[in-house]
């Protein structure tokens, strides 16, 4: 029997002058407005604080999202998600 694995999507936040970003890997748009972004990843809740802060583009079913606006704070709470299995079990797949 197959066993099933959990695929983390890549996750990427990538900044240009701080005025335009996009983030992948997001898994759901918890809250947005003008001053604050907080999105839920693979890797956690990414808080993004700022100015005239904008959503252009999501695509959830591809885990995108471009940000336009003034960031200020790009801030992670909440873990990784945690690995199952042993060290010595993850080497040898």
């Amino acid at each position: 029997m197959e066993e099933k694995r959990n695929v983390v999507k890549p996750h990427t936040v990538m900044w240009k002058d701080r005025k335009q970003g996009s983030v992948t890997g997001v898994t759901d748009v918890l809250s947005f407005d003008e001053n604050c972004i907080v999105l839920e990843t693979e890797l956690g809740m990414l808080t993004v604080k700022g100015k005239n802060l904008h959503v252009g583009r999501l695509t959830l079913e591809q885990g995108e999202v471009d940000l336009e606006g003034e960031m200020d704070s790009i801030v992670y709470s909440g873990h990784s998600p945690a690995r199952k299995g042993s060290l010595i079990r993850r080497m040898f797949r």
